[in-house]
């Protein structure tokens, strides 16, 4: 991915976790129980987190080498937010309770998105000789 789609991706994201914060602390908190409110507020704490992630990503990928390790960073933490965050979402709104069971694919494609991050980021970057 170019830096300048991650910057983008990474400022829509944002957006809507913000969306998503505001939706929970004025409309789905009274629908919930304080316990599924946590789930759903773990879910927009994440989403925070991984888009902030892949904004600095796109602005690290200006410095660094192309590498299937970065693409495959972002695209990762995107498959993260989807999956970790929207299962979240979707579990708490729907009391869908099977879908706590993909929620932890969601944290490992951010464990591998975090770990692919590394790897690139190791490599020379390309600013240096």
């Amino acid at each position: 991915m170019k830096p300048k789609s991650l910057l983008i991706i990474g400022s829509i994201f944002m957006a809507f976790a913000v969306a998503f914060g505001a939706f929970g602390a004025h409309i789905v908190q009274d629908m919930l129980t304080p316990e599924r409110f946590e789930v759903y507020k773990t879910g927009v704490e994440y989403h925070f987190y991984h888009a902030i992630g892949l904004l600095l990503i796109g602005v690290a990928s200006f410095h660094l080498e192309k590498s299937a390790w970065l693409i495959w960073s972002s695209r990762l933490i995107i498959i993260g937010i989807l999956i970790f965050s929207g299962s979240l979402y979707i579990l708490t709104l729907t009391n869908t309770g099977w879908l706590g069971a993909i929620t932890p694919l969601g944290g490992v494609a951010f464990i591998l998105g975090w770990s692919f991050f590394a790897v690139s980021a190791s490599k020379e970057s390309k600013n240096q000789n």
